[in-house]
């Protein structure tokens, strides 16, 4: 079969490999659609976790061809989106639900057993992977749920999470409107009624989360962004807000204007910081009862939400598609910038 492969660091490449076959409790996928992400580019610059010569693809969607031993509830020919957190079931944090959190692992600062990070993925004509690992999808568009195993998957995480928080006549901001903040735009418009504020350095983004909810929009690169947001929020600040870039820049401008018991969820990960004193007045302006949270992913109960709010018709979808082939030409056009929505690999297009 064809897999997407990364080769050694900077080099990915599509190879002529070995169809895996099932273990127990595995299913084999043919793949229907495979996510392209960002992760996916800075696995390729940055392989700190991922071993050369493993499959790339977190974000898959797939028809069950082979069950494998041990399996039970699933049955060839059935669809289903893979969750990208393999977790152990039998952790406290599995059993409270919190898969995407498992510590069966045994490692404190590594997140759960991943496709196309830690173990072979999803960017290729089959997969094999853990029934347990499944969520059915129906007659939802492959491509569309595959998508939605990241970048629908960890903005509901997040907008789930702040949803105590958002009551009637509150404000939400949402910063950086790629993949993931546009479909957290949409989630905050159908989960909660908090006013939903969105900031970007791109026109195109603006006018994308516009066209998916958003109900004001600005440039988070004006020197009076700040401002314009405080007003915004009539002076109260944000009871919520999810940063999707994690640059100190964008940390510092959420601190500036969360509200008094107000949360930030930071799911980016450029590398950003700030201060966090323990002291009654904060130079950084951090209202009282505040909380930061570092999120991942989501649980699978969140994912089989996700998915169910799709196939309802109450998410859009921003989908490019390209043939496995291309993937290459998909992850540089990626990282370069020049992809608005989400880039999706179809074997066999």
């Amino acid at each position: 079969m064809k897999a997407v492969r990364l080769k050694q660091k900077g080099l990915v490449a599509v190879d002529d490999i070995a169809t895996p076959v099932p273990g127990e409790g595995e299913v084999l996928l043919r793949v229907l659609a495979a996510g392209v992400c960002r992760t996916d580019c800075h696995i390729r610059a940055h392989p700190f976790a991922t071993p050369d010569g493993t499959t790339l693809g977190h974000e898959i969607a797939g028809e069950i061809a082979v069950v494998g031993p041990g399996v039970i509830g699933w049955q060839v020919g059935e669809r289903a989106v893979v969750h990208p957190c393999w977790a152990c079931h039998a952790c406290p944090q599995c059993y409270a639900g919190r898969e995407n959190y498992c510590q069966g692992h045994g490692a404190q600062r590594v997140p759960p057993p991943t496709p196309g990070v830690t173990r072979n993925g999803g960017m290729a004509e089959y997969a094999v992977v853990p029934a347990s690992s499944l969520v059915s999808i129906g007659d939802l568009d492959p491509a569309f749920a595959a998508v939605l195993a990241d970048a629908g998957l960890a903005p509901y995480h997040s907008v789930r999470l702040l949803r105590e928080r958002l009551s009637p006549g509150s404000c939400a901001l949402v910063i950086g409107l790629g993949g993931l903040g546009q479909y957290a735009v949409q989630l905050l418009k159908v989960m909660t009624p908090a006013t939903v504020v969105a900031v970007d350095i791109s026109d195109a983004a603006l006018a994308t989360a516009r066209a998916v909810g958003a109900d004001f929009t600005f440039r988070a690169d004006g020197d009076d962004i700040v401002d314009q947001l405080r007003e915004q929020s009539r002076g109260a600040g944000f009871a919520g807000i999810i940063d999707f870039v994690g640059s100190s820049q964008t940390l510092r401008l959420a601190t500036s204007v969360v509200a008094p018991f107000g949360a930030i969820q930071a799911v980016g990960l450029s590398g950003g910081d700030i201060p966090f004193e323990a002291a009654d007045i904060s130079s950084i302006g951090l209202p009282w009862g505040v909380s930061l949270m570092k999120p991942y992913s989501g649980s699978y109960r969140d994912l089989a939400d996700v998915i169910a709010l799709a196939r309802a018709g109450r998410l859009q979808a921003n989908i490019e598609l390209f043939p496995l082939d291309q993937a290459v030409a998909a992850l540089d056009r990626l990282e370069s910038g020049g992809m608005s929505g989400r880039a999706v690999l179809i074997p066999g297009m």
